[in-house]
Parts: structure tokens; C-alpha cells; sequence
């Protein structure tokens, strides 16, 4: 291919670059290509010349990559310069014991994130964007990623644009490029040449990679693609990042404050023990030392192991992840949006008649909805499906002539044909958008007032018992060179045809599910009002509080804000009004989540907290996607926000152990130093204690949650983990304290003594500690999870028999007396019992603020 933005060379300079001023012959062959498309072959080699069409090569998944990952670690640096200085100074055998602490942590980060990495990366894998080419001269359904310069591409209504391409053929296409030049208005899209100066918004030729489809079809013959489109020339200007999540910016809050204090720690303890003329290089390791036994420096692989799991047990529900960091919000949501079809009900909606303007069966009515049907191709649709299922229509004397594709605001489509009696327009659509076109009945009568409110009466009959209906009209129209939407005025109105979808077995129970759960479902749909009362009353919905579109539009945004939480069906909605819906949800504080499949729901998903779509989507709403279902069914979903929530409890569970044992043991041993003779323990015997305590924390991953963190959305609270970490920390300070006197004034302990002593009970206390303040409930009334009960077992085992063990020696412990032991396992019980008891008094104080706090919310809800 000759043209130089194929190659990402220059993309406006002369009339020669300048693709979108050369007729379509002129420009096929410049592209080497047919209104047929590229045979196989072609294309093929093409790709390997232009590259895949992507806006940058994805890395795959690496082994060495997630190594630096781990090695990256500012605490990690930290300990290494820390082992280095060590050696220089001779101080070999801690030098030693560091590098071995490094080595096995950073090994066992690495094993463990790397298997969630690609744990996470296969899922992906499993979803891809789909659009249709023609190769060979056939139409095929391609991944997005093998369409190439030459290619050409079928879009309709719901499709996304894959590539720059340049329009063959239309049929009223509109295309929404707000993502390249901010104009919220769809632009419509046509045949012919422009002048070479035109900018990109006068371009009404083209369509680029990024933008989608709102209505009509067209034909293109692609131009450029991945980074020498527009987007990517813009994607290369600029670093493109997703918003963070609350939780997100939670953790960054945490990881901030806790990395503040482990610096401000390790310049205190390090400034006053040189100072005090202690031994520098001994200072400066127990100082480091003391910093990473508080850092939480197993927190982001605890993190990316807790969603690649949550996004494993999600994919096994029926729930694919398409953004990791999103598991968190569909666990917090407590509004769901979603519609009607194939939700609530079935979404295998059958044809179950066509009757006349009287009321009377009519097969001809049927037979023009089928014409419609058949001949349209805009935006697919389950109706036209059913229309066909159930009538196929005779075409053999019929000549389609034009088509006035659906658009979301006209709600109809119209196709022109010719046949041996002449020229006709068949419309069918939405029973008012038809019957709005209509100025006649059959046989010449003219449709006058009463008319209008027998036609509205038969509608509104069929739709009170939950039967969908569409309306059908024709005019006759003569010979003519193009057909617009001009031309759907004085339409007959010939008749309806009705279908029935059934409501969904098990979506009542899911709707009840779901309330257990603390979600809110309410229905956000463009049919009727009748129809959509009648659904929600037979899957057990609140639905006497309806907002139709026409009332939402007389709402102001603030008084909308109060109406969209009291009401329970949204009806007859536009893609805005469902925008709009959504941002008053959030306003109200709710997090709110939104289900949808049709292009008439991206706005509506980008504006949610939590975006979920259907494997079968059109693009654009799949594409919109923080979640893909393979099945639209509320009990995927149901289970998905389970485990959404569990994810969430199992992070936050590694938090909070973190901030309390690990927080008292690193401050009481800060402040013990500065008053013992001799330092409470060896850089390297915290090191190892450090080291020991975080082999559970991998195990939190998997535990088992308790149902009460289930049955309500949670979110993130930096509050609520400051007054934990305060509480518990302080607590843990007052039985160091204690171990500390008991040693030192009940059985005069050897500096040798007490750090063995120390020792045990610091890593003990750590490791049982995380088994009580990991549930709400009794500790012995929760089960932990196998990986953590075996580990913390084991570990504990390994501290009462280290002072034993044939290393005992070089790590500095040394045997203690039996007494000794005793009475360290006794303070340990001591301090398990007094943190059940002030958790019980914890969790009573966070209830009743809570209860305070929520008081005028529950009024409203």
C-alpha cells in the first residue's frame, strides 16, 4: 500500500496523503483492494507487513518481569544496601542470613503472583472483540486484531469502528466520535470524496478506529490501522490511564501512611542509638530491620493474588473480569440497573400473532413485518428473529430498493421496495413513533382522534398483560432516485404484530437473592409502562413507583436525585435518561452497577460504578464492560457480588493483621531500645521473625469468609483501619511490655535469653493474632481456610522448637528454661482472649456509629 499514513508516516500534508479526497475506485486501488475484499492470502501477508491491529504491542506474560517486580520493592532495596553495608564491615554471618530472607521472600512473591498473573492473563484471553469482513468475498466474523489496510468491514448500528476506513456505501449511518473530537452529537457518515483540506470533524467520509455506531449500516475499506490511525497518533501523545477505583485510592492511602511511619521510624531509632554512641553499623541494620517488619511489603502481591483468584472463582461462576481493580466495586455495589430482557425474563421472545387495526388476525400484517424484517440490516434485533421464526416471507417478486435503519429516536425502521403492484415504504417500530408517522387506516379511511384512542387501547390491552407489540405501516411511493426519512409521513396504518417473552424460572429467586445481599435491582427499559409492571410483578419487583422518559426529562438533575432512589421502573428511556438515571444514583451515595447489552447502554455503563455486559453484546456495551457474563442471568451475578465481597474481605483481612500485632511488636521493640542495654533483638532475628509471620498471610488469599461479610456490600474505610490499628497496636504494645518485664524482673534473663524468649513470643503472638482479628465472629466460631490453619500451625511449632534446633547457634537463640516457656505461652493466651475481648468492643462501637451515621439514609432508601 502506497499511502503513507499506513506506514505512520506523515498524516495531513498534501492532496496525494490525503485518502478522504479520492473517489472509491480511485482509492481501491491505491489500497490494492475490491468492494469484495482481500482473499486470505493477502491478508495474511499484510499483517505481517502493518503489524496486528492494536494501538501497542501487549507484553506478554513474563517470568523475568515479574521477578523485577518483586526486586523493585523500595523495602527490598532497602534491606540490600542494608546486607551490603553489613558485609563491607565484616559482618558476614548477618550479612548471610539477610541475603537468605531476601532470597526466600522475594521467591515466594514471586511464585505466587506469577501464577496469578497468568491466571489472570488466560482469562483474558477468553475475550475478544469480534468484527465483520469480507474475505474471500465472504462475510466473516474476525478478531478485531487480524483486520488490515485493504480490509473491508461491515458495521451496523452497535458495531466498533476497528479501524480508519474510508465509507463505500451507507444507510443513514451515524457514528458517535466524541472519544476523538469531544462532540457529543452522533455525525452522520456517507459515500463521496471531501476536499483534501478538510479536518478531521469535516471528514464525513470516514470513520476511525475508537468511535461506534449509533444507528444505520455502512461499508468501509480500511485505511490505517493500530497506531497509525488517529487514536493511536493520539494515543502516542499521550499516557493513557484508567481512573483509580476508591479502593485503589484507599490503598494507596494505607500504603502512604504505614511507608511514612516505617521511615520516620527508622531515622528516630537510628539518629538516638548513634547519639547514644551505640555501634553504628548494628544500629543501622536493627533500625532497617525494624522499618520492613512494619512495611506491608507482602501487600501488593497479597492484592494481585486476591483478584487473580477472585477473577478465577468469578470465571468458574459464569463471570469474566475484564478490569482486575473492579472486583472490589461489584462487590460494594448496592444498586443494580439492569433491563427486562433475557434478565428478568427468558429473552426467547416468539411471535404469537399480527392482527389489524380492528383487532382481527391478519396474516398480511405478518407478511409485511416479515418483508421489514428480513430486508433490514441494521441493528440486529430478537424481534425481527421471531418475526422470521415464525413466518418467512415470500421475496421471490420483491426488489429492495432502500433502507431507513432504526435509530433510538425515531424507534422504527423502514425498508423500500418493489414489487409487480409498485413502490412501497413498510415500516414497523414502536406503536406511538409508528402510529405518530400515520395519517390513514386501510381502504382509504382517514385516522381521526377516535381512531387514534381505539388503536391506543388494543396496545395498551396486550401490554397490561405483559405482551410486547409492535406497530406496522405502509405508503405507497413512486419511482425515485434516493429515499429518506422524509418519506415515513402519511404512512396507513396497517396493523400490530405481538410477542411474548416469558419471565425467566429463578429470576425471582435471584431478585431475592440479590436483597439478601443488600442490592437494590431496579429496571431501566424502553418499553411500556404496562408491560414492564406486569414483568416486574411476576419475578416479585416493587413496581408501583414508575418514571416514565417524558417525566424524567421535566426533572431537574437535583430533583431527579430524590425520585431516581424512591423509584422502582424507569420506562420508555432514552440511552441520556439512562445516563442520567445512573448519575443521580451516584449522587445519592449509592454505588450502583449497570447490566446491558445494546448500544443504547455504553453511555449508561461508562457513567456506573460497575459496568457488566453479556458475551453476546454488540461490541461497543461489551467493549464498556468492567464484567462479561456468559449468561444474562441475575444468578451469575448473584454470585459474582459474593465473590466480589469475599475478595474484598480477604485483602482487607491482611491489612488489619498487619496493623496490629506486626504495629505494637515493631513500636514496642523501637521504644525497648532506647532503654535496654542492649538491643530487644538482632537485625536479623527480625528479619526472620518478619519473615516467618508473612508464610500465612499468602494463605489469607484463599481463606474462608464469614457469611455477615457477604450478605452486605463493604467499602473501603481508612477510618475504620486507623482506629484498628490504634486499638490492636496498643494492645499488642501492652503485652510486649509485659513479656519484657517478666523477663527481665521475674527470671533476670541473659541477653541471649530474652531475644530467644522475645522471639518466640513476638512471631507467636504475630501468627495467632491473625486468626482471631480475621473474622468479626468468636475466633473458634470461624473456620479458617486449610493454607492458613496448616501454615500458622506449622509456623507455630517452628517457633517453640527454633532455640532447639541445630541453628540455633548462628541465629543467636539459645535454649530457654522450661518456666520460661510456660509463661510466654501463657501471655500468649492471655493476649488472645483480651483481643477477642476488645474486638467484640471494637465491633460494638463500629455498629452503633454506623447505625448514627446510616440513620437518615435508611429513611430515604
Amino acid at each position: 500500500m502506497s499511502l503513507p499514513e499506513a506506514t505512520g508516516r506523515s498524516r495531513e500534508t498534501n492532496s496525494a496523503d490525503a485518502y478522504w479526497s479520492l473517489d472509491a475506485k480511485a482509492l481501491l486501488r491505491q489500497l490494492d483492494t475490491s468492494p469484495a475484499g482481500l482473499t486470505s492470502a493477502e491478508a495474511a501477508r499484510r499483517q505481517r507487513r502493518y503489524g496486528r491491529n492494536r494501538l501497542h504491542d501487549e507484553q506478554s506474560l513474563s517470568r523475568l518481569r515479574v521477578l523485577w517486580r518483586q526486586l523493585a520493592s523500595p523495602v527490598l532495596l532497602l534491606l540490600i544496601i542494608a546486607a551490603a553495608i553489613a558485609a563491607a564491615v565484616g559482618e558476614l554471618t548477618n550479612a548471610a542470613i539477610v541475603v537468605t530472607i531476601i532470597g526466600a521472600s522475594v521467591g515466594i512473591g514471586y511464585q505466587r503472583e506469577y501464577r496469578a498473573n497468568a491466571a489472570a492473563a488466560a482469562l483474558k484471553q477468553r475475550i475478544h472483540a469480534r468484527t465483520r469482513v469480507l474475505r474471500d468475498g465472504v462475510e466473516q466474523q474476525l478478531p478485531v486484531e487480524e483486520v488490515v489496510p485493504g480490509d473491508v468491514v461491515l458495521l451496523a448500528a452497535g458495531s466498533l469502528v476497528p479501524a480508519d476506513a474510508v465509507i463505500l456505501e451507507s444507510a443513514d449511518c451515524y457514528v458517535g466520535e466524541s472519544v476523538l473530537t469531544g462532540e457529543s452529537f452522533p455525525v452522520a457518515k456517507r459515500a463521496g470524496a471531501v476536499p483534501p483540506a478538510a479536518l478531521l470533524t469535516a471528514r464525513l467520509n470516514c470513520v476511525f478506529l475508537g468511535t461506534s455506531v449509533r444507528s444505520g449500516t455502512s461499508r468501509c475499506v480500511v485505511v490505517n490501522t493500530g497506531s497509525a490511525t488517529q487514536f493511536g497518533g493520539i494515543a502516542a501523545r499521550l499516557t493513557r490511564s484508567a481512573p483509580q477505583t476508591e479502593f485503589d485510592r484507599g490503598l494507596s492511602r494505607f500504603g502512604y501512611l504505614l511507608t511514612g511511619t516505617m521511615l520516620v521510624m527508622l531515622f528516630l531509632v537510628f539518629t538516638v542509638h548513634a547519639l547514644r554512641g551505640g555501634p553504628i553499623v548494628e544500629t543501622l541494620l536493627f533500625a532497617v530491620a525494624l522499618a520492613v517488619g512494619l512495611s506491608p511489603e507482602l501487600l501488593p502481591a497479597i492484592l494481585s493474588v486476591n483478584l487473580a483468584r477472585g477473577a478465577e472463582m468469578l470465571a468458574r461462576r459464569g463471570v469474566l473480569v475484564r478490569r482486575l481493580s473492579a472486583i472490589e466495586n461489584l462487590g460494594s455495589m448496592d444498586v443494580l440497573c439492569t433491563d427486562k430482557t433475557g434478565t428478568l425474563t427468558e429473552g426467547v421472545v416468539k411471535l404469537t400473532g399480527g392482527y389489524d387495526a380492528r383487532g382481527a388476525e391478519s396474516a398480511s400484517v405478518i407478511e409485511l413485518a416479515a418483508i421489514n424484517a428480513a430486508l433490514e440490516t441494521g441493528l440486529a434485533s430478537a424481534l425481527d428473529d421471531a418475526i422470521l421464526a415464525g413466518r418467512t416471507p415470500d421475496l421471490q417478486s420483491v426488489r429492495k430498493l432502500a433502507e431507513i435503519p432504526f435509530d433510538f429516536v425515531r424507534k422504527r425502521v423502514s425498508v423500500v421496495i418493489q414489487r409487480d403492484d409498485g413502490v412501497a415504504l413498510i415500516t414497523k417500530g414502536a406503536f406511538e413513533h409508528v402510529l405518530d408517522a400515520c395519517t390513514m387506516l386501510p381502504a382509504g379511511v382517514d385516522l381521526d382522534d377516535a381512531g387514534r384512542v381505539r388503536l391506543r387501547q388494543l396496545h395498551r390491552d396486550w401490554s397490561s398483560r405483559g405482551i410486547r407489540v409492535l406497530a406496522v405501516a405502509s405508503r405507497k411511493l413512486g419511482l425515485q432516485s434516493g429515499y429518506s426519512r422524509d418519506d415515513e409521513r402519511g404512512l396507513v396504518f396497517e396493523g400490530f404484530v405481538t410477542f411474548l417473552d416469558r419471565p425467566k424460572e429463578g429470576a425471582a429467586q435471584a431478585i431475592a437473592d440479590l436483597a439478601k445481599l443488600g442490592v437494590c435491582v431496579k429496571l431501566i427499559t424502553g418499553d411500556t409502562r404496562l408491560v414492564a409492571q406486569h414483568v416486574a410483578s411476576l419475578v416479585g419487583m416493587p413496581h408501583e413507583r414508575v418514571l416514565s422518559g417524558g417525566e424524567l426529562d421535566e426533572l431537574a438533575d437535583e430533583a431527579l436525585w430524590r425520585k431516581a432512589e424512591r423509584t422502582d421502573l424507569f420506562v420508555e428511556v432514552d440511552p441520556n435518561q439512562k445516563e442520567r438515571i445512573i448519575l443521580a444514583l451516584k449522587k445519592m451515595g449509592h454505588v450502583v452497577g449497570f447490566l446491558g447489552d445494546g448500544v443504547n447502554d455504553a453511555p449508561a455503563m461508562h457513567a456506573a460504578d460497575t459496568s457488566l455486559s453479556v458475551e453476546a453484546a454488540v461490541d461497543v456495551a461489551r467493549e464498556a464492560a468492567d464484567f462479561v457474563l456468559l449468561q444474562k442471568d441475575l444468578s451469575v451475578l448473584r454470585d459474582g457480588i459474593a465473590e466480589g465481597r469475599r475478595t474484598f474481605a480477604n485483602t482487607l483481612k491482611y491489612i488489619l493483621t498487619t496493623t496490629s500485632a506486626n504495629l505494637g511488636n515493631m513500636v514496642s521493640m523501637a521504644g525497648a531500645s532506647l532503654f535496654l542495654p542492649f538491643l530487644p533483638l538482632t537485625a536479623a532475628q527480625i528479619l526472620l521473625n518478619n519473615f516467618l509471620s508473612d508464610i500465612p498471610a499468602i494463605g489469607l488469599a484463599g481463606d474462608s469468609v464469614d457469611a455477615e461479610l457477604v450478605d452486605k456490600p463493604h467499602r473501603w474505610d481508612t477510618r475504620f483501619i486507623g482506629r484498628f490499628m490504634v486499638s490492636f497496636g496498643l494492645l499488642s504494645s501492652i503485652f510486649d511490655l509485659l513479656t519484657f518485664a517478666a523477663l527481665l524482673w521475674i527470671f533476670n534473663a541473659s541477653v541471649e535469653t530474652f531475644r530467644t524468649a522475645w522471639f518466640m513470643e513476638s512471631l507467636l503472638t504475630e501468627l495467632v493474632v491473625a486468626l482471631v482479628v480475621r473474622t468479626r465472629r468468636p475466633f473458634f466460631r470461624s473456620r479458617p481456610g486449610r493454607m492458613l490453619l496448616v501454615s500458622t500451625v506449622v509456623l507455630a511449632l517452628i517457633a517453640l522448637l527454633i532455640p532447639f534446633l541445630p541453628i540455633a547457634a548462628l541465629l543467636g537463640f539459645v535454649p530457654i528454661p522450661l518456666t520460661v516457656m510456660v509463661t510466654l505461652l501463657a501471655i500468649t493466651a492471655t493476649y488472645v482472649l483480651a483481643t477477642e475481648v476488645i474486638k467484640r468492643w471494637f465491633y460494638r462501637q463500629e455498629v452503633h456509629a454506623a447505625s448514627i451515621a446510616s440513620a437518615p439514609l435508611r429513611t430515604t432508601a
